[in-house]
This record gives C-alpha cells, sequence and structure tokens, in this order.
C-alpha cells in the first residue's frame, strides 16, 4: 500500500517503490512511503495563486472561526487517529498528548485571533509616532500576510500536534500551509490531513501534504514563503544553509533536539514534597513517547549530597514502568518509533558511557508485556550517571533521542548554573525548589540559555502542565543547540508569517487604510445620536462632540460619599501643601464616570451594555468649577458570534477624549459597548 500524498488539490500516489514503513510495536509492514513524481513547483505555485488569495479575503476573526471549527471537526475524528497512532508506539497518554495537544492548540489560536487580533485581514500593531510637531504626520506599523507558502517540515515524534501547532497560526496569519511530515510516522499525519480535507472546512488551497522526500521544493520558495523546522540540529543547518534559502532571504524557523535539564534545589530533601515531584516528573519525561521528545530531560542535576538517593527513587519508579504493546493495559511506555531508531540510541549510550556509567537495568532484565524486541523497536528506559560533569562533556553534547537520561552532581549554585548552560542552548529546563532566592538566582543565572523555564514547588505542582508539554500561549523554541527560533507564543506565532511594514501619513489617511480610527484623524458627524444606529450603521471615525457640564463642589463631595474613595486629594484641602494639586480635585473615576453621563444616550435602543473599559489614563486635573465635554468616536468594530437566547451584536470601541474648558485633554480611554446587528 502506497501512502499518498495531497497536492493541487488531488490525492497523489508516488511513483515506484518507495521506502517501507514498519508497525513500531511488531515490526508489520504499515506500507510505502515515496513522492517521486510530485510537481513541487506546481505545488508552490497552487498554494501561492489559489490558497493564499482565498485565506488573504478572510479576516482574523473569520479565519479564527474556521480554525475553531476545524477543531470541532478532529474532536469528533478523535477515536480514528487513536488507532492508528498505537502503530507508532504510543501509549494512550502519548497518543493524549500528540492528538488532543494538537486540537486544543488549534482551540487555542482560535481564540486568540478573535480575541486578540481585528476583525480585519491585517492590523495596526501598537502606538502611532508623533513625526510632527501639529501631529498631521504620523507613523504607524501595520502587519499584512505574506504572500507565500508555509512549509512546514516535521519530526517523527508528533505526527499530529507538530502539524497543527504550525498550522494553525500559518492559516490564521492567512498564509496557506505545505506539510511534510517525517516519513517513519506520516501515515498519521496523513489520516488526520485526509480527514481536514473531506471536512471542506478550509478553502481551496490552504493545505497540502507531502509524504516522502520533499524533492526540490524548497529551490523554489523565495522572500515570501517561511519555513518552519523541527527535527535534528544537523538537519537543520544543511537545509538552513542551502543557497535558496540564504540567496531569497527565505525566513527559517527553526527548533531543534535539545540537551533539557531539570535540577533540584539542595532545599528539596528525599522526604520533601519538592524531591518527590522532581523524581515523578524526571521518570515521565523518560518514558513518555519512549522519551522521544524535543523537549524530554537528558541532564539530570542535583546536589552531591542527593545522588544516591535521587538514582535510588528514580530506578523503583522506573521498575514500576511497564513497558510494551501500549494496547495492553497496563503498558506505560511502549516502543521506539522505528527500528532504526533503536540503533541510533544505542549508538548515542555507547558513545555516553566514554564518562558515564549505566545505574539502571539493562536491556536483559526488561519484561516486555506484548510485543518483540527483535522484531519491535523497543528500547529498555537508561539511566546514566556521570561523576565529573564539569570536565567530561559527552552528556552535554550528545543527545540519545529515546528514554536515556544522565544524573550529575553539583557542589554550590554556581556549578549548578554552569552545568544548565553546558548544555549550549535548549528548549527548557526545570527548577524544583521551596527556596524562592535560589529560583531566582538558578532563573537569572540560566535564562539566555533556555526558550522556557519552569520553577516547581509544592504550591505550583498541582496545576503544573508538565516540564515537556509547550503550551500554546508561551514560546516554544530556545537559543544555539535548540535551533535560535521560536515556535506558539499566542500571537507571536502568527506574526511569524505576517510582514510588518512601518506606514507614513495623515492621521486620516493611514485611519481610512487600517480601518481603525487614530487620533487626529478627521472624525465625522451625523445628526442621529451614534447610540441610535446598529452596528452595521455604524462607521469607523463617526463623532460625536457633547455639550458642557460644570464640575462642583458638591459633585466631589457627593461622589466621596457614595464611593467610599476619601483620598485627602479629594476632601481635604488644607493637605494639599508640596503635592501635585492646587486644591480640591475631582476624583478620575468621577470624571470618566460624568463623560459617561455626557455622551450616553438614554433611551433604550440598539446598544445592549457596558462591555469594558481599555486604556483608561487622566492626563490633567480637574477642579471644582472647570468644565468639561467628550469627543466620542468610533473607533473600531468587532463582529461577535451569535450566542443562544441573545441578540445578534457587535463590539464597537469607542475613542473617549475628555477636555476641560481650555480644550485639555484631561482624560482619555477605549469604552466597549455592544451594539444590536440588524441581520
Amino acid at each position: 500500500m502506497k501512502i499518498k500524498s495531497y497536492a493541487e488539490g488531488h490525492w497523489v500516489e508516488g511513483e515506484g517503490d518507495g521506502s517501507p514503513v514498519f508497525n513500531a510495536i511488531n515490526g508489520e509492514l504499515i506500507g510505502n512511503v515515496t513522492s517521486k513524481g510530485l510537481d513541487f513547483k506546481g505545488m508552490h505555485e497552487y498554494a501561492r495563486k489559489v490558497g493564499g488569495p482565498n485565506l488573504r479575503k478572510m479576516t482574523f476573526h473569520e479565519r479564527g472561526r474556521m480554525m475553531k471549527e476545524l477543531a470541532l471537526y478532529l474532536t469528533s475524528k478523535k477515536a480514528k487517529f487513536y488507532e492508528i497512532s498505537k502503530a507508532t508506539g504510543a501509549t494512550k497518554t502519548d497518543s493524549w498528548i500528540d492528538i488532543d495537544g494538537g486540537i486544543n492548540t488549534v482551540f487555542t489560536f482560535a481564540s486568540k485571533a478573535r480575541r486578540e487580533l481585528p476583525d480585519a485581514p491585517y492590523y495596526l500593531e501598537g502606538n502611532p509616532e508623533m513625526l510632527s510637531k501639529s501631529g498631521s504626520f504620523i507613523g504607524h506599523h501595520i502587519v499584512v500576510p505574506l504572500e507565500g507558502v508555509g512549509v512546514q517540515i516535521n519530526a517523527f515524534n508528533f505526527p499530529c500536534w507538530g502539524m497543527l501547532e504550525k498550522l494553525a497560526p500559518t492559516l490564521i496569519a492567512g498564509v496557506p500551509s505545505i506539510v511534510k511530515p517525517a516519513s517513519l510516522t506520516c501515515y498519521l499525519t496523513q489520516a488526520m490531513v485526509e480527514e481536514i480535507v473531506a471536512s471542506g472546512i478550509l478553502p481551496e488551497g490552504a493545505i497540502q501534504l507531502i509524504c516522502g522526500s520533499s524533492g526540490d521544493l524548497l529551490d523554489h520558495l523565495d522572500g515570501q514563503d517561511v519555513v518552519t523546522f523541527t527535527g535534528s540540529a544537523t538537519t537543520g543547518r544543511m537545509l538552513k544553509s542551502k543557497e535558496n534559502i540564504v540567496n531569497n532571504a527565505v525566513r527559517f524557523n527553526m527548533e531543534a533536539d535539545s540537551l533539557n535539564f531539570a535540577m533540584l534545589g539542595a532545599d528539596a530533601a528525599p522526604e520533601s514534597e519538592e524531591f518527590n515531584l522532581f523524581v515523578k516528573e524526571v521518570v515521565r519525561e523518560m518514558t513518555v513517547k519512549a522519551g522521544q521528545k524535543c523537549t524530554a530531560i537528558r541532564r539530570i542535576i542535583v546536589p552531591e549530597a542527593l545522588v544516591e538517593p535521587v538514582i535510588d527513587a528514580i530506578n523503583l519508579r522506573l521498575h514500576r514502568t511497564k513497558i510494551g504493546d501500549p494496547s495492553i493495559e497496563g503498558v506505560r511506555m511502549g516502543p521506539l518509533a522505528g527500528r532504526e531508531q533503536v540503533e541510533e540510541v544505542t549508538s548515542r549510550v555507547n558513545e555516553l558511557m566514554q564518562s558515564c556509567k549505566i545505574v539502571s537495568a539493562g536491556r536483559d532484565k526488561v519484561e516486555l508485556l506484548g510485543g518483540d524486541f527483535e522484531t519491535g523497536a523497543f528500547f529498555p528506559a537508561t539511566l546514566l550517571y556521570c561523576e565529573d560533569p564539569l570536565t567530561n562533556f559527552e552528556p552535554h553534547n550528545i543527545e540519545a533521542f529515546g528514554p536515556v537520561s544522565t544524573v550529575m552532581p553539583y557542589k554550590n549554585n554556581a556549578e549548578a548554573i554552569e552545568l544548565a548552560k553546558l548544555g549550549q542552548g535548549s528548549l527548557v529546563g526545570s527548577v524544583f525548589t521551596a527556596d524562592n532566592d535560589f529560583a531566582k538566582e538558578i532563573f537569572l543565572g540560566t535564562a539566555s540559555h533556555h526558550g522556557r523555564i519552569m520553577l516547581i514547588n509544592a504550591e505550583s505542582a498541582a496545576e503544573s502542565t508538565g516540564h515537556g508539554s509547550p503550551m500554546p500561549h508561551l514560546v516554544h523554541g530556545g537559543p544555539g543547540r535548540a535551533g535560535g527560533g521560536e515556535e506558539l507564543g499566542g500571537i507571536r506565532a502568527v506574526l511569524h508569517y505576517m510582514q510588518r511594514t512601518a506606514i507614513q501619513g495623515s492621521p486620516t489617511t493611514i485611519s481610512h487604510i487600517a480601518g481603525q480610527y487614530i487620533r487626529g484623524a478627521k472624525r465625522t458627524e451625523d445628526l442621529i445620536h451614534p447610540f441610535r444606529k446598529y452596528f452595521e450603521e455604524l462607521k469607523i471615525g463617526e463623532s460625536l462632540q457633547t455639550h458642557r457640564r460644570t464640575i462642583t463642589e458638591a459633585d466631589i463631595v457627593n461622589f466621596a460619599n457614595i464611593s467610599g474613595d476619601n483620598f485627602y486629594a479629594h476632601t481635604d484641602i488644607t493637605s494639599l501643601e508640596g503635592t501635585l494639586f492646587k486644591e480640591r480635585v475631582a476624583h478620575g473615576y468621577f470624571i470618566i464616570a460624568a463623560a459617561a453621563g455626557l455622551f450616553v444616550d438614554p433611551k433604550k435602543g440598539p446598544v445592549l451594555a457596558n462591555y469594558g473599559i481599555e486604556e483608561l489614563r487622566f492626563m490633567e486635573p480637574v477642579y471644582a468649577n472647570d468644565t468639561i465635554y467628550v469627543n466620542l468616536t468610533v473607533k473600531e468594530k468587532i463582529w461577535k458570534e451569535e450566542k443562544p437566547d441573545q441578540p445578534k451584536n457587535g463590539i464597537v470601541k469607542w475613542d473617549v477624549e475628555v477636555l476641560n474648558q481650555r480644550d485639555e485633554p484631561v482624560c482619555e480611554a477605549t469604552i466597549l459597548t455592544l451594539v444590536a446587528r440588524k441581520d
């Protein structure tokens, strides 16, 4: 059976025999993989000419809703993916990390797109820069989708998550994706892409799949394309240095396997909760996915006095870990992904033993629950010990990509920091301690060499997401050996597929282009109060200048009584000497409340509710007998998803500028309201 690719809108069977792919448990043939005969140039052009335009005509919110629908659809198909995942050697927990973890990442990005990005195909980033004295000429940054392709080259260990964590931000950015999974487990990726295509949720050209070699695809890329690579540092450097990638300055994000650490604080005695948490996490990272994780703990850094208790405790847990066929009840660790991985890990362990010794049971003492050592890809959990890790560098340079980790001692905090940094750049490090001073010293001493550091004690452990779990909200990547790239990190990941462009012009012109009111732009007024208009009827820049109100001493006193805010500046004029204020000052919150009283239309109408307030600032004091008025302007509109038993509505952001009788701004804010839609 051939494992097909999906190219230019069709499922394609590669030419020739291809390379065989085997079941990791029993060595049975699953199928043959080949991409020979695929038109890689045609795939690139198809993505650019069909997929790109289809995605770019959608807004961020439309793309977000699309990805939410896709995540819901994939959730309904999970049983199929779990069954196929067994052949990769994955236990149910392993599959949950890969399948559910990937789908939940899509859910997260779908939500962030709708909450943190505008309902537009591009957006204004940051604040305007004043480039002229009067403000008639300003600068800003607008972020727009690249007009290329996101090419993702993934590792074998996470066939689903590896694809989805890249696919979600790529499509939300408005860029189509070509997915190239590792051949060893590509059959699971193919099954998921098959369902994605069958769902019809994504527009034509949004996704293509290459099972097999990527051929000459990278030779057709240019500066509008993005390559995101996950895998070995050697392969990543080779691809990143390709002539076409360098000459065309193709964006290349590399996330490579690294020698991550877990560190135990000297305060964590064997009877402490932190000690037990540390041992549990180390064993989990050694055995989940059979240690085949780019975030797995490879270096176990412990106080010199605790080496023996740590080794004993880890071995006790490893001895209880049942290895075998993941479909058998009680099995907690499956095989590696393939026989070639067994050979690779065996070779790396032999290299590590130049300066380390094995302190755990070997292969001959492991009893399998199902599966076979000869035909399957099983490898025993292997714990090593390096007595002098400051002069022996093998455990800091050599990674056995399997259930293998090395214990190494430290004498003091400085040594602990040095050992952590000898990994030369890692994805993640973990510190287990109840001593916050120790945690601070280790974090500040090692953060420059790590993409993420997890600090665990008894207080945080119950809800901790774990050492080896990259979260879609936080960056995943690291410097040096880890590749120097970043994935995930919320909207940061979306920006990787977009171009930030500086724009200069008048506030009116930039507001028109961006679809968002910028203070200083021309405003329009209507005889109809804006609160009498439906969501669709309101226009960006539509404004209302209110009547005026004079603030009295009675207002200030009454607000103090009602709110209970009796701060001296509002109530005791004898205490003002040496302060910012010349006389009794009005409460800031009274000023914004009084402003609402000026611009709100009291009758029942399309405005349904106050939704919030953002960017509230008070610039100048307001005293008794000062007069204020408000400029209220439609700043931004956000279409809101329908909810049962609620009227259809959208969010309108209003720019609120409160001025005094000298036309000086005294208060600024962005007010959000829910406004009914007509449709």
